[in-house]
């Protein structure tokens, strides 16, 4: 008997909870931090990049000025980023640095989690990606096929934004009761839970819940631990 009967479908946050950007991306990072003589460490840099990502994301949703889309909102964190650390780059290694992000990689324990929970859950997509840039990475990074990959470029606004969730629910055909969102993002959960989602907190950063009554249903390190709470 699964632990929450309910559920029928799963939508998986991609950045961070399935595909591990830190440790993508950090390498890269460091090399541009060599190349600009910075003193400027890669591990806070990341930090630093990931944070200033989503208040651009949020700003572009509450300015409602057209979506900008994923990859904009990740240089636009990026320049801020090299302000914040006095580092003057070039446009070329600015978006010599952005080249890295088609080469995410998943976490390790994300596939054999997935394989586990194939057949008893749909299992989707709902990421703020583009499209273009979701299949790519899903195809060619994860290589896994998902029941569905559902990006928010159609409702014009990121996540947490309501419609996001409610799109998706009508996109596998089910009522939101019937979907838990799975995500390392609190945010993600929060968003998910207040439109009645189920949640499930991946929390492999071993970072603090938001102060918000709509808390996970269950909060897990990893995938192993996903499918074992699930299963």
């Amino acid at each position: 008997m699964a632990s929450y009967p309910g559920v029928r479908a799963l939508a998986f946050d991609l950045f961070g909870t399935i595909l591990d950007l830190g440790g993508s991306l950090k390498p890269f990072i460091t090399a541009f931090l060599k190349d600009q003589q910075a003193s400027a460490s890669p591990d806070r840099f990341w930090d630093q990049w990931r944070a200033r990502q989503r208040i651009e994301q949020f700003q572009d949703t509450l300015l409602m000025l057209g979506h900008s889309g994923y990859l904009e909102t990740v240089r636009r964190a990026l320049v801020y980023t090299l302000g914040l650390n006095g580092i003057q780059a070039s446009p070329e290694a600015i978006r010599n640095l952005m080249d890295a992000w088609p080469k995410l990689s998943p976490f390790p324990d994300t596939l054999p989690g997935l394989e586990r929970l194939k057949g008893r859950y749909t299992l989707a997509i709902l990421s703020n990606g583009d499209p273009h840039f979701l299949d790519h990475l899903v195809k060619n990074r994860v290589q896994w096929r998902f029941d569905a990959v559902i990006s928010v470029s159609p409702i014009g606004a990121f996540k947490p934004h309501p419609a996001v969730y409610r799109r998706a629910a009508g996109i596998l055909g089910l009522e939101m009761g019937e979907c838990m969102m799975v995500s390392s993002n609190s945010f993600d959960i929060v968003g998910a839970r207040a439109c009645g989602y189920k949640g499930a907190f991946v929390n492999r950063y071993a970072l603090p819940y938001d102060d918000s009554p709509y808390r996970p249903h269950v909060t897990v390190r990893d995938f192993a631990e996903l499918a074992d709470a699930l299963l």
